[in-house]
């Protein structure tokens, strides 16, 4: 059989070269695939070194002291305290109004000029640069609102700045719920509210937490925001709540790599090593969380 045919078609002729398309496709596909090995081999490098240069620091010792002057007595206890509880201020804060937002735009608001307006700006502030919260966590929640250096401040920052992507990732998660779910429901006598609450939302609650995934992520190795608003390098206290003073572990990594003395670079692995844990837990868990809804529902 030829693997090139001509076809005719409104008095033109083409040749379907099945041979030439396929070795095109098949190129295609290679350079996809060296392009992702070429990524993941850089990624897993990056990992490989940091990981050597951190055993040595890694110890129980390391992770219960606080930051020192000496290497050999420096720990991260504060920075890894402050970054659970920065995480835990800023998901409580941003997820209950990223998705009671993502509600509004999808199930009550209109299709006005206003709507269009607001989602625009929306999906326009997820791709601001995370120095301008920083800027306006300054601004408002520092200086307005008088919090100074706190953990709460810190939080509604990093609030401020996962929000945008929380309600876009809501809000597609609340589209791809079948509208004949809505329509069985309401025709049975429920109102929105009730549709809303016993049925679009826990479809979509899988989706949702994919987006708080992505959001905490981004959250939880950001330094310029909080660098910004007054956040400490050196802090020789656990939080004790959110009015207390903090520090998180990108900016005690970033301290110690600033330090000239060699030790303190391979301290800053061990940290990396610590956050990526911390990272790696948290979304373990949002995971296993939507596994388990989407088996359920």
């Amino acid at each position: 059989m030829a693997s090139s045919t001509q076809v005719a078609h409104g008095g033109a002729t083409f040749r379907t070269n099945l041979a030439t398309r396929r070795l095109k496709g098949a190129l295609f596909v290679a350079l996809g695939l060296a392009a992702v090995g070429i990524g993941l081999l850089t990624l897993l490098t990056l990992i490989i070194d940091v990981v050597v240069d951190a055993v040595p620091w890694l110890s129980w010792d390391f992770i219960t002291s606080y930051p020192s002057r000496f290497a050999e007595e420096s720990g991260i206890r504060a920075g890894l305290l402050g970054t659970v509880w920065l995480m835990a201020l800023t998901i409580l804060i941003a997820l209950p109004l990223g998705v009671l937002s993502a509600v509004y735009l999808e199930e009550y608001a209109g299709d006005n000029r206003f709507t269009r307006f607001v989602q625009v700006n929306i999906a326009n502030l997820a791709g601001v640069p995370s120095i301008v919260y920083g800027l306006l966590g300054l601004q408002i929640f520092v200086r307005m609102m008088r919090l100074e250096r706190s953990l709460l401040a810190g939080a509604l920052t990093m609030a401020l700045l996962i929000l945008p992507i929380i309600i876009v990732a809501s809000r597609e998660a609340i589209r791809a719920v079948p509208s004949s779910f809505r329509d069985a429901s309401l025709a049975l006598g429920a109102t929105k509210w009730q549709t809303v609450r016993n049925h679009v939302l826990p479809y979509a609650f899988p989706g949702i937490l994919t987006g708080n995934i992505l959001a905490a992520s981004r959250a939880i190795g950001e330094t310029a925001p909080l660098l910004v608003i007054g956040a400490l390098a050196y802090v020789a206290t656990s939080p004790s709540g959110p009015l207390s003073r903090f520090t998180v572990l990108p900016i005690q990594i970033y301290n110690w790599t600033s330090l000239p003395q060699q030790d303190f670079h391979g301290l800053a692995a061990a940290g990396i090593v610590v956050l990526l844990a911390v990272l790696l837990t948290m979304n373990s868990i949002a995971i296993y969380l939507r596994q388990r809804l989407s088996r359920r529902y």
